[in-house]
């Protein structure tokens, strides 16, 4: 099937984005036109898998997991350095991650925030200042239970895993009024 015969994707968050959040921060920032206003590149989302290296069945199940979650097929991390307290050697694999860009970069969004962040347990918003001084915002979960593709009886064990939001905002400020308006739940 042609990529003009596909069906297109409904993405509420990127239309959001271009009918309302470009107008808002053009105002706001007052940047000459819509070319200046940030967006987003794509997220990054990792886990660390470092009791792999004694069971190798769990780098298993967290590139299942991930896959589950993301839609893509997960890359394994290997080691670059071997480290004798840790018992690792370099080419180990140590972690999984996926990059999203485009349509898959917005659908896991819009379900990261209307889905996945509710369901976290004691939840009062998330950090404001974990962001790296470029415009780029890195969030941690503790569970893959936030997820709604994550059944309880079949996961062998709970698995963090962190969200990296790369923007193309210059300041930190600007990257947290990109990322209010596309609805992220900050905490006071």
């Amino acid at each position: 099937m042609s990529v003009a015969a596909q069906p297109r994707v409904q993405l509420r968050l990127k239309d959001r984005y271009q009918e309302k959040i470009v107008p808002t921060l053009i105002q706001r920032y007052t940047y000459a036109n819509a070319m200046q206003v940030p967006k987003l590149v794509k997220v990054v989302v990792n886990i660390g898998v470092g009791e792999s290296i004694q069971n190798p069945k769990a780098l298993d199940a967290a590139i299942a997991d991930l896959k589950k979650i993301t839609g893509q097929q997960p890359v394994v991390m290997k080691s670059r350095k071997a480290i004798a307290n840790f018992k690792l050697r370099a080419g180990l694999p140590i972690g999984v991650k996926v990059t999203m860009r485009a349509a898959r970069m917005y659908q896991f969004i819009d379900k990261l925030i209307s889905t996945a962040l509710p369901r976290i347990r004691d939840f009062r918003g998330i950090s404001p200042t974990a962001f790296d001084g470029k415009g780029n915002y890195t969030l941690g979960l503790r569970e893959q239970l936030v997820f709604p593709e994550i059944e309880y009886d079949k996961i062998d064990k709970l698995r963090g895993m962190e969200v990296t939001i790369v923007t193309t905002a210059r300041t930190d400020d600007e990257a947290r009024a990109l990322l209010t308006e596309l609805g992220f739940p900050f905490r006071k």
